[in-house]
C-alpha cells in the first residue's frame, strides 16, 4: 500500500510558504481564512503586534444561512463591516493554503463588495 499524503499537512506547508512572503500591519492587516468541513472563519490580523483586530465566523454570524457557500458570503460581509468600523479599508488576503475557489472565493468576493480593497 502506498501512503497518501495528509491533505491538511500539504495545505499547512502551502500556507507556511505563502506566509513567508505576506504579512499584515496595523494599517493593512492580513485577512486570514480558515475553512473546516462545517464552518468558515475570517480574521483580520496585525502580524507586527501579533493581535487579531477583528473576526467573523459562520458559527456566530451565519447561523441562519442555508448552505455553506451562503454562510461564507455572510462571513465575508461581516468581516468587511467590522474592518470598516475600525477604519480599515485595505487588507492583504491570506487564503490559508486553500484554493481560491468555492467558499474561500465567495468570502473574498463578499468582502470586496462590502468595501474592502485587496
Amino acid at each position: 500500500m502506498i501512503n497518501k499524503p495528509d491533505k491538511n499537512k500539504v495545505r499547512q506547508s502551502r500556507h507556511a510558504r505563502v506566509r513567508r512572503k505576506i504579512s499584515g500591519t496595523a494599517e493593512c492587516p492580513r485577512l486570514n481564512v480558515f475553512r473546516s468541513n462545517k464552518h468558515i472563519y475570517a480574521q483580520l490580523i496585525d502580524d507586527v503586534a501579533g493581535v487579531t483586530l477583528a473576526s467573523a465566523s459562520s458559527k456566530k454570524d451565519a447561523s441562519e444561512a442555508a448552505t455553506k457557500t451562503e454562510s461564507a458570503a455572510v462571513v465575508g460581509k461581516a468581516i468587511a463591516e467590522r474592518a470598516i468600523e475600525k477604519g480599515l479599508k485595505t487588507v492583504v488576503f491570506d487564503r490559508g493554503g486553500y484554493l481560491y475557489h468555492g467558499r474561500v472565493q465567495t468570502l473574498a468576493e463578499a468582502a470586496r463588495e462590502n468595501g474592502l480593497d485587496f
